[in-house]
């Protein structure tokens, strides 16, 4: 194989947050429709969870490009984790207000509770690392969203904070809980053969076998941004030596040893 085969497939996996780059798994699709199918009802909050590495800033990306065109949506992607800066910045992008001095909670709720707006025009907050939150800020959400003039979608690492989430008065306001865990070894081994097979790399894709696959999933445990991490780092290993030494690479499969070596690279390996 030339050499420019390995570095798209490289590049493939760069650690970027695209919705362009959501790969269709059977799972993965179920929640993502359930998550979808909330936004369609009378919901207050939609929690999305799961440890770091699982999707969630992708299944956000996603449902913002899906939905954005039909219904005012906002993805915060970035906490703002001054008070005053957050009820700004919702101020400027749902009502078009600009305020250049402070813009304290009570002041932003009045604002809100004077929007008359019908449950379609409901605009839609996502907020992504919501895990930074403090939690007075958590609260005040949670006000924000009983006045049904907004919707929040939260997504959040599996921390302590699940437990504020996961209070009595929280939980009357979501209307759905939404959990992503990581690949299973089969789901792995579609996941990294349509990535690549998506940007026309058929020729790396073919070399990964089960025993390749079940290789990543034991070092990745089926985290996406790990795997994402490893076959990175092992296609650029793989330029190296079709640049520098090509016969000692095999080109009809991913070779365990470089898997390891990847693996080293990415810290999955202490050596």
């Amino acid at each position: 194989m030339k050499p420019s085969i390995y570095e798209n497939s490289r590049d493939v996996f760069l650690d970027t947050v695209n919705a362009k780059d959501y790969i269709q798994l059977e799972r993965i699709s179920m929640i993502y429709q359930a998550l979808k199918d909330s936004i369609e009802k009378p919901l207050k909050m939609v929690l999305l969870y799961g440890k770091p590495g699982t999707g969630k800033s992708m299944f956000l990306s996603k449902l913002y490009e899906d939905i954005a065109s039909r219904q005012d949506t906002y993805l915060y992607k970035t906490p703002v984790l001054d008070e005053s800066e957050f009820f700004k910045t919702l101020a400027q992008d749902l009502y078009g207000i600009k305020y250049d001095g402070e813009l304290n909670f009570t002041q932003f709720m009045k604002v809100v509770e004077n929007r008359d707006l019908k449950e379609a025009a409901v605009p839609i907050i996502m907020l992504d690392e919501a895990q930074l939150y403090s939690t007075p800020m958590m609260e005040k959400i949670r006000l924000l969203s009983d006045t049904r003039k907004v919707k929040f979608v939260i997504a959040l690492h599996k921390t302590e904070k699940e437990d504020i989430i996961a209070k009595e008065h929280f939980q009357t306001r979501i209307w759905e809980s939404i959990k992503l865990q990581n690949a299973s070894s089969s789901e792995l081994k579609i996941y990294i053969q349509k990535k690549l097979m998506k940007a026309n790399c058929v020729d790396t894709a073919s070399m990964f076998t089960s025993k390749s696959i079940q290789k990543v999933h034991k070092l990745t445990e089926g985290n996406y941004r790990e795997t994402n991490k490893l076959i990175y780092t092992l296609f650029d290993i793989y330029l190296y030596y079709a640049q520098n030494s090509p016969n000692k690479i095999k080109k009809s499969e991913i070779s365990t040893k470089i898997i390891e070596m990847a693996a080293i690279h990415t810290g999955l390996i202490n050596a």
